[in-house]
């Protein structure tokens, strides 16, 4: 196996020469290097031997492996699409029972889970700052990118391209930046949050996460969030999906909801999705709540989404599934014209305190919500 190749950052250097402080005086932050990975050569031995604020450079190739970091305030950075992750080859045969260490047990488990790049912290720590940028992923079982327990992760710059399920997700996470990616294709959502995926639990305040400026096409969903609270969608471009934003929530405590969805451009997400067993046949919805609270719809731009769905629509309230009725959510300022079966829907015979105001729109169900 080729050895990643070594290069200390320049003000490392220069501090170093510049003072005359000997290498065991030197400030941690001078210390902080780049560990530069050829194609040929494994990411995942150089994100191993990575301290907190190195980072990680992987330079133009197609890497076939997964890649998991629980090092804080590292980062993993290619040079852009040409920096392509993979599957791995499947294998019979594992390492040796004596050479199994902990990385090898935790690579293990996000490859063997289907995932391409994984955060993971620990069920009592998260694990702080590490960021995933400038890189693209593509043709995983599961998600491209996959955070859990995770502190201000950011992942910017990924391409997350024709993944089984999900392109970029987060899970029991909180203050997260997901910014400037383009996901495409993905079987499920482009960019799913959820508070937890594996048991019933109370809706999670996320510490203002944001997912915007992002570009999500040909998913089923463009962005899914799913019983979370405090939290931004904001600016991303969202098309030909067959459903743009989802706000999901549920029968537990808290509530999901008390977010914005803000200054989107949804479009014509009218592709064909077969229902599953937590939904129905989906077309044409632009912006879902279903079993939310005090979320914030403003200033969307919401055209073209049509479908036959009991979901279609512009910008739809509709009861959970599970019979949750959605309150106090706000739709307002927003531009919505060529959605079918109306711009505005409102199906709930139940909830409380929603409103609908200063919306530029022509067809509302029931009418007079324009």
């Amino acid at each position: 196996m080729k050895r990643c190749h070594l290069a200390y950052a320049a003000s490392a250097v220069a501090a170093l020469v510049g003072t005359g402080i000997g290498p065991g005086a030197a400030p941690a932050a001078a210390l902080h290097q780049t560990l530069v990975v050829h194609q040929g050569e494994s990411i995942q031995q150089a994100v191993n031997r990575a301290r907190p604020g190195d980072t990680v450079l992987v330079l133009p190739g197609t890497y076939k492996e997964s890649v998991t970091i629980s090092t804080p305030r590292v980062t993993l950075r290619g040079t852009g699409a040409r920096t392509v992750i993979e599957p791995a080859a499947k294998t019979t045969a594992g390492p040796a029972p004596s050479k199994v260490t902990k990385d090898t047990k935790a690579t293990k488990s996000c490859a063997e889970g289907g995932n391409g790049i994984c955060v993971i912290g620990t069920k009592t720590t998260n694990v702080e700052g590490v960021t995933v940028a400038d890189l693209k992923v593509t043709g995983f079982a599961r998600a491209g990118v996959f955070g859990m327990a995770t502190d201000t992760m950011t992942v910017h710059g990924v391409q997350a391209v024709r993944n089984s399920v999900w392109g970029i997700a987060q899970e029991r996470s909180v203050h997260g930046r997901i910014t400037g990616n383009y996901a495409q294709g993905n079987g499920d959502a482009g960019v799913f949050l959820a508070n937890t995926i594996t048991e019933e639990a109370g809706a999670l305040d996320t510490r203002r996460t944001v997912i915007d400026h992002n570009r999500l096409e040909d998913n089923r969903i463009g962005v899914t969030v799913r019983r979370l609270r405090n939290l931004s969608v904001a600016e991303n471009h969202i098309e030909g999906n067959c459903a743009g934003v989802f706000v999901v929530g549920d029968e537990n405590k808290p509530k999901a909801g008390d977010l914005e969805v803000a200054y989107n451009d949804v479009t014509e997400n009218n592709k064909y999705c077969p229902k599953t067993d937590r939904l129905p046949a989906i077309q044409g919805s632009g912006i879902v709540l279903t079993g939310a609270e005090k979320t914030v719809v403003d200033g969307n731009r919401v055209t073209g989404n049509s479908g036959k769905s009991p979901l279609s629509g512009g910008i739809v309230l509709f009861k959970s599934f599970v019979g949750v009725t959605n309150d106090q959510n706000r739709v307002s300022g927003n531009a919505l014209a060529g959605n079918a079966p109306a711009d505005l829907v409102n199906t709930e015979t139940k909830g409380i305190g929603n409103t609908f105001d200063h919306n530029a729109c022509r067809v509302s169900k029931p009418a007079g919500l324009c």
